[in-house]
């Protein structure tokens, strides 16, 4: 939440061009407060899981919020139970005329098909197309982040050589975007992804910019130029054992996976340095791009 100072005080110009968040106190007088209302979209086969690491993120900010959860109407999940399902989520025709201040869309393992042979791509689209009229701001999560980018832009996607599974630093390229308030200046990045994206078209975008950059795992973080969309092409949700759990799977299955890069140290234990930067980052979205901007009335 802000600090409400005068807004003629010294302190108040210094902090505000560092994105410090202060508030003038007229600007404080004039604020309605509700709970913010945030809608997510669960396309993760570990559903149980995913809803905890996201809520982590979203509870991890003094503002009151309320979680919806919808899933697929046009494809049924298998690794979740139908009572889990039928308890804590919606479905898209129950809600698609109803007006949200945020939205989160997840990844999905899905990223080695075509877009169009994705079993509910159809229902996908429809859900992109309410992003766009019904919700302010829109937090797009690896396989969901490259599938909109493809829906809104036109931006491809490749298979992989070799899967990109590890955590990853990224250098920050517009340094002073709100979104990275308070973070250091490597943001590192969970990825387990057999998909790239096309990154020239991404960077030749007038309406799009890139926000932060791996030289291993490439493009980090994409945002739209109206503030509306975040493209995260990794995890930063991921629990710290995520990738070791995923690691154990596949060579259980006999898949002889690569082990993930950057993430055990000579005593094979996981380094977690990516949680404080996603904590900021999600609390920085929640606050400036949702919060601040989102109108009173929804219905507006």
């Amino acid at each position: 939440m802000p600090v409400v100072i005068p807004q003629d005080i010294p302190a108040f110009k210094t902090l505000d061009s560092e994105n410090v968040f202060v508030m003038s106190s007229s600007r404080a007088l004039t604020q309605d407060i509700r709970p913010i209302e945030i809608v997510i979209f669960n396309l993760m086969p570990t559903k149980i899981q995913t809803e905890s690491q996201l809520i982590r993120l979203l509870a991890n900010s003094p503002l009151q919020v309320n979680v919806t959860f919808i899933t697929t109407q046009s494809y049924e999940s298998k690794n979740t139970p139908k009572s889990h399902l039928k308890r804590f989520y919606k479905k898209f025709n129950e809600l698609k005329n109803t007006y949200f201040d945020g939205m989160i869309i997840t990844g999905a393992p899905v990223e080695q098909m075509e877009y169009e042979d994705v079993a509910y791509w159809n229902e996908m689209k429809e859900i992109l197309d309410f992003a766009q009229t019904n919700v302010n701001s829109v937090i797009y999560i690896c396989w969901g982040a490259m599938a909109s980018l493809y829906y809104y832009y036109g931006v491809t996607k490749y298979s992989l050589k070799e899967k990109i599974f590890g955590v990853f630093a990224n250098s920050k390229i517009k340094t002073s975007d709100v979104l990275f308030t308070g973070c250091d200046s490597q943001i590192y990045m969970p990825h387990s992804r057999h998909a790239g994206i096309d990154e020239q078209k991404v960077a030749s975008s007038k309406e799009l910019s890139i926000l932060c950059y791996s030289q291993e795992a490439g493009v980090g973080i994409i945002k739209s130029i109206d503030n509306k969309k975040i493209f995260i092409i990794g995890h930063l949700e991921y629990d710290a054992d995520t990738l070791r759990n995923e690691y154990i799977r596949d060579k259980e299955r006999g898949l002889c996976p690569l082990e993930p890069k950057n993430y055990f140290n000579q005593n094979q234990e996981v380094i977690v340095n990516w949680r404080s930067g996603a904590s900021l980052i999600f609390s920085n979205w929640l606050n400036y791009y949702v919060y601040q901007v989102t109108p009173y009335d929804l219905n507006r």
